[in-house]
């Protein structure tokens, strides 16, 4: 009885192979004006991703994505851009599974062309007029790849 519940309770070696995707997604909104280039985004894992039957990467798997690019939107209708990119999952028991292409990058809209024709034939302080901010709401989706074959330990 003893050995049957020891080999119920045994973790079993599943390996995530290259190219799996995996589906992240935001956990919070974030302005490109708010956060600075190095800064870490918080997204999770969309769904559970299964091998094998096995549940390798649970939904809700925390993710850090790390800030690449953060501008504001400014005068003469420039807009706002924030690129960020996820590289890696460390799963609990500390593994890492390496991700590629789950690069992103959101633009404003840009209001240059407006800001300049104002500014040429009506002169008002067209200048002022800004582009829109690059703005990432709560729950945008990013999907990226395993970058290598992973062995894992799981229950």
């Amino acid at each position: 009885m003893c050995c049957m519940t020891v080999m119920m309770y045994a973790q079993q070696e599943v390996t995530i192979k290259a190219g799996t995707l995996i589906p992240f997604q935001a956990v919070n909104t974030v302005k490109a004006a708010d956060v600075d280039e190095g800064q870490k985004l918080n997204f999770r894992v969309a769904r559970d991703i299964n091998v094998d039957g096995v549940t390798a990467i649970p939904y809700g798997s925390m993710v850090n994505a790390t800030v690449t690019k953060a501008k504001k939107s400014s005068w003469w209708g420039t807009r706002g851009r924030l690129a960020a990119s996820i590289t890696e999952i460390v799963l609990p028991d500390g593994t890492v599974v390496p991700i590629q292409n789950a690069n992103f990058e959101i633009k404003g809209k840009n209001r240059t062309t407006l800001s300049v024709v104002l500014f040429l034939f009506v002169a008002i302080p067209a200048c002022c007029i800004t582009g829109s901010k690059a703005e990432m709401q709560a729950g945008y989706e990013v999907v990226g790849n395993v970058a290598s074959n992973v062995k894992i330990k799981v229950d």
